[in-house]
């Protein structure tokens, strides 16, 4: 168990990327049996290096070291990256290569495990641009620690993720977008639910268990990197707030995607009308995935845009502990007071033409071709 942590709950907040790091980094050197790492982005930077060679070192111990990279995220590390971990007795898999057909379709998921009883989660990539508060330096993210034997649980998922880089049929298995059942949100600990997801049309475990949340929520607060929900969520997020529920959203005002950032903004008029309130987040970019409906907070790697939710591989975990879903709904205060608040009236009469013309093609770009050309390339020929 991490020093620090609650012994009466199975894991703690990471409110940042330097807490993640300075959590994560001793985690590492002081594995035993074995380390478990799934990552979209790991960096040919400080962050990545020292990550690399905490893995290195821990192979030296002995420990058996496995690491998931998504083959787009992580794209642009050097030719030979991983070369002296595997030398050294590491094994490194790629996630969907980029000469596949199924291109669009990726591991989004984040995700560290040592010796099945600490696990690591949340939006946070393995690279410089995490490594900070999220204030004064680094994009603005957070990540939750899990000890115990929930841990074990996500070593499971990670294994089955495995599983379908090294199958002899990887175009199957990695993923043809179809309609059918989805898997359902699991209990895995003393309020913590964990819920999976990959390419699909269905609304996925963790849309459903938001839904119904929200549905029952006299408050709801989100604070989410790439904001493009589908109809039904944009229905009931103007139903609840029209009925008196308070409902505060949380953007970049800062991205590193802009096209994701236009996309959102074909959306606020039309939320901003039933008395939703949207904020966009001044210091830094803000990659953060933390939602907080009905006594209840969800953290993972699962952002609310057709991407994240009918896409790529996710996972999610809801927390229901009173005193976890308290210090979750602190986190979103702080990063609310460092937002701007978008006003409706200035808003409705501020953007040019071109502007509003822009973010309607930015919506479809991602709402509708992105999912269509991914769909298209995966039902490809065999």
């Amino acid at each position: 168990m991490d020093p620090g942590a609650d012994p009466a709950r199975e894991g703690r907040w990471l409110k940042n990327g330097l807490a993640y790091f300075d959590s994560l980094e001793p985690g590492l050197a002081r594995a035993k049996q074995s380390i478990r790492v799934e990552v979209y982005i790991i960096g040919d930077d400080s962050v990545g290096r020292r990550i690399r060679a905490a893995l290195i070192a821990a192979v030296g111990r002995g420990v058996q070291v496995t690491v998931l990279a998504d083959g787009l995220g992580s794209a642009e590390l050097p030719s030979g990256w991983w070369t002296p971990l595997v030398k050294a007795g590491g094994e490194v898999h790629v996630f969907n290569p980029l000469a596949s057909r199924r291109i669009g379709i990726r591991d989004h998921r984040k995700l560290v495990v040592v010796d099945d009883r600490v696990a690591w989660i949340g939006g946070i990539n393995l690279s410089d641009d995490y490594a900070g508060d999220g204030v004064t330096q680094g994009w603005a993210d957070c990540g939750f620690c899990i000890e115990g034997a929930a841990a074990g649980q996500l070593s499971k998922e990670f294994d089955l993720m495995v599983a379908k880089c090294a199958s002899r049929q990887p175009k199957v298995v990695v993923g043809r977008i179809r309609r059918g059942s989805r898997p359902p949100a699991r209990l895995i600990g003393r309020g913590l639910e964990l819920m999976v997801s990959g390419p699909g049309r269905m609304a996925n475990a963790f849309q459903r268990s938001l839904r119904e949340d929200i549905a029952g929520s006299r408050q709801v607060q989100f604070a989410v990197a790439y904001f493009l929900p589908g109809y039904r969520m944009r229905q009931l997020l103007r139903r609840i707030s029209m009925r008196g529920a308070s409902v505060q959203i949380v953007v970049p005002g800062r991205t590193d995607v802009p096209v994701a950032l236009r996309a959102a903004r074909h959306l606020y008029s039309g939320l901003m009308r039933a008395g939703v309130e949207i904020w966009e987040y001044q210091p830094q970019v803000l990659h953060t995935k933390l939602f907080l409906a009905n006594r209840a907070a969800y953290v993972g790697s699962s952002n609310l845009d057709t991407r994240s939710l009918h896409i790529n591989y996710e996972l999610m975990l809801r927390l229901t502990d009173p005193v976890l879903v308290s210090q979750a709904q602190s986190m979103f205060v702080e990063l609310l007071e460092r937002s701007t608040r978008v006003d409706p009236v200035v808003w409705a009469t501020s953007r040019s033409w071109l502007e509003r013309w822009r973010e309607q093609w930015a919506f479809w770009i991602l709402s509708r071709a992105d999912p269509y050309v991914t769909r298209w390339l995966a039902m490809g020929p065999r």
